[in-house]
């Protein structure tokens, strides 16, 4: 919706025109408050949210135990740095993450950091070490942050690498399985095969980095069978296997880690953000102690990695987040948002998939360009509904609602959504 004259979304749109960097792409909401599932601009119009902040709402906004949790700790402390004082809240994260962890081996350590990009760049720092080698294997559709390794590790070239270059060596990137596109897991596995022959001796590869619903990509998610079947070719060179599951963690898929969905695949590492915080920034790398004990004293670390307020956040977070009841309703609410959706790809031509795991969902068209995606986010906007595209092409509408959604305002925001098919449809 336009932005009217004289509105205080429009004062704040001009401070941004004026003193925020172009390259920053924001949209027209400007958000007065949040909470739950809804947001209210500053202007008083109210939207359901469909977007969580890009998957860091998985509680809702300003769930009552994480901001109780914040407010406890702000009346102790802000911030000591852990390499200057150590507190109890990195450590009760960490020990949470460890019982929680969905990683191979008894003994189980984490590295508490900022952000995503900072989690995936550790994981690698780690798995070098502790192999003694230099190589990585990416894939396809692969997202995996903004900073220069976790850049060149990301398979999209804009607006995330354009002009950005030259990017790390030593980064190898592979099909993996798409099954709406044609490509199976058995071609998947092939090409990391042909991998090896042609471009790279496995001997010299520290790890394999692997989204098993891949975020920005387009929510594609890896077949019941791949995952395990690239495990063993991970276990087979001394590869470690890297879990990425910063979009897809945190209960995202109605289990506290997407892996957790495939038989018998226990990964090396896994890398957890966004929801982690519950709204904080904050993420981790988890696994098994001779790989985390592999960097030595020092080699690890930031000033805010692992901030207190950070800290408690989480911990309330996997309080909420670990309750089966919890995770019983996020996958019921899967259920129920994949029924709506796959009514909608009935009813709307050029809607070529509904996929996802649990609540993570999201619609494919099958035209390879934005322009059908961007007509519907724009025109569920104007009606009141925060929504997200992704993918390669832009062709890809993703559902990343807070899983406290209550069914009424499920049934709101996929009415919403259907009448911005229709609008959108009518405006080809």
């Amino acid at each position: 919706m336009p932005l009217e004259q004289g509105t205080a979304s429009e004062h704040v749109a001009e401070g941004r025109a004026r003193y925020v960097a172009p390259g920053v792409v924001t949209p027209e909401l400007v958000v007065a408050q949040a909470e739950g599932a809804r947001i209210t601009d500053v202007d008083g119009r109210s939207y359901i949210d469909f977007a969580g902040g890009i998957g860091c709402q998985n509680t809702g906004h300003r769930h009552p135990a994480v901001v109780e949790a914040i407010k406890e700790q702000a009346d102790r402390y802000l911030h000591q740095g852990f390499f200057v004082g150590m507190y109890e809240p990195y450590v009760e994260v960490c020990k949470r993450l460890a019982d929680l962890s969905a990683c191979s081996g008894r003994e189980q350590r984490s590295l508490l950091v900022n952000a995503g990009a900072e989690a995936v760049e550790n994981a690698v720092k780690i798995a070098r070490v502790a192999t003694g080698r230099p190589a990585v294997v990416v894939f396809d559709y692969a997202f995996h942050g903004r900073t220069l390794l976790a850049m060149t590790m990301t398979s999209k070239v804009v607006p995330y690498k354009r002009g950005f270059g030259p990017f790390a060596p030593e980064v190898y990137r592979v099909p993996a399985p798409y099954p709406y596109r044609g490509a199976t897991s058995d071609d998947a596995i092939a090409a990391l095969e042909h991998l090896f022959k042609a471009d790279v001796d496995p001997a010299t590869v520290a790890c394999v980095v692997l989204e098993p619903v891949q975020g920005e990509g387009g929510f594609i998610v890896m077949p019941p069978d791949y995952p395990a079947r690239l495990q063993e070719i991970c276990r087979k060179h001394g590869i470690v296997y890297v879990d990425d599951e910063v979009q897809s963690g945190v209960g995202r898929t109605g289990q506290m880690w997407a892996i957790e969905h495939y038989d018998g695949v226990e990964p090396d590492l896994l890398v957890s953000g966004k929801s982690l915080g519950g709204g904080l920034p904050l993420a981790a790398v988890t696994g098994r102690a001779e790989l985390m004990d592999a960097v030595p004293s020092g080699g690890l670390g930031g000033t805010f990695g692992g901030n207190p307020l950070s800290c408690a956040a989480a911990i309330a977070v996997l309080d909420v987040v670990a309750d089966r009841d919890f995770l019983a309703r996020a996958r019921e609410l899967g259920e129920n948002l994949r029924s709506r959706l796959e009514g909608m790809a009935k009813n709307h031509e050029g809607i070529g998939e509904v996929r996802g795991l649990g609540p993570m969902l999201a619609l494919e068209f099958v035209a390879r360009e934005p322009s059908r995606a961007k007509a519907v986010l724009s025109a569920a906007f104007e009606r009141g509904l925060v929504l997200l595209s992704c993918g390669l092409y832009g062709n890809v509408i993703r559902l990343l609602p807070p899983l406290t959604l209550t069914d009424a305002e499920a049934d709101e925001g996929l009415s919403i959504l259907e009448e911005a098919l229709v609008a959108a449809g009518s405006a080809d």
